[in-house]
């Protein structure tokens, strides 16, 4: 069966996407499935700090895309967490941009090899985000609870509406339960704000920033907090009925 590839994106940034592709894609890995990310944020990247795999990439997908080289030769493997792949963006932009032909057709390599690959979007609605969802089966818009972050991600829902019905999820990230209780806000107000099924909360956590300034996927040093929320997501995804993680 062809894998999925599922476009991570946010109208703003800051909401951590980044550490969203990271976490549950080391989540999928560690349950046994090959999965592929993608960071799709030429000249700003950062999946490669989050996964622990900086400077380990030479070749980036734009030359995967424009046929610089082979998709098994550019991605990299996690080498604690088999079945785990980078493809790294490049650093500057160069020559002629990657088309959404070109990205397509590169997905199309992607769903052979790997069960999931994640395309970790640049912020915002520019052509970087045209890229990241042009060829992706499903998306997840990943926001945080504060009000311009959902007016943010219902401005994203509205330049996704090629995505059917059960193809397109909310992540509401960096959940403090006290800080729900001053804004008067619940979960379900930010459901429906941004006008789509939740698909996982995942909580502040301070471990993220620790294992990014180690250089160690967060999922390698914890089960609580953020890991058991991308863990929890990464089931879900899998078509597993799992509750909400309760936010302490």
């Amino acid at each position: 069966m062809a894998g999925q590839c599922i476009a991570v994106v946010s109208g703003k940034g800051g909401t951590g996407k980044t550490s969203f592709t990271a976490g549950v894609g080391s989540a999928l890995a560690q349950a046994g499935r090959r999965v592929l990310c993608v960071d799709c944020d030429v000249a700003l990247r950062n999946l490669d700090l989050a996964l622990g795999l900086t400077d380990k990439a030479i070749m980036d997908f734009t030359d995967v895309a424009q046929e610089r080289c082979a998709l098994d030769t550019a991605a990299v493997e996690h080498p604690d967490i088999p079945g785990l792949f980078l493809l790294t963006a490049p650093t500057r932009s160069r020559g002629r941009p990657v088309t959404e032909e070109q990205m397509t057709a590169m997905l199309d390599t992607a769903r052979e090899r790997f069960d999931y690959c994640f395309l970790d979007a640049p912020a915002g609605l520019g052509s970087g985000f045209q890229l990241a969802v042009c060829g992706a089966d499903r998306a997840v818009v990943v926001a945080t609870a504060d009000a311009s972050s959902l007016r943010d991600a219902q401005h994203t829902v509205m330049e996704l509406h090629r995505f059917p019905t059960g193809r397109l999820h909310l992540v509401v990230n960096r959940v403090r339960k006290k800080m729900l209780r001053s804004m008067h806000a619940t979960i379900d107000d930010a459901i429906d704000r941004a006008g789509l099924p939740l698909i996982g909360v995942i909580p502040e956590d301070d471990g993220l920033s620790l294992s990014l300034n180690k250089g160690v996927p967060l999922l390698l040093g914890s089960s609580q907090g953020a890991a058991a929320a991308y863990r929890n997501i990464a089931r879900r995804l899998e078509g597993q009925r799992v509750p909400l993680l309760r936010i302490r």
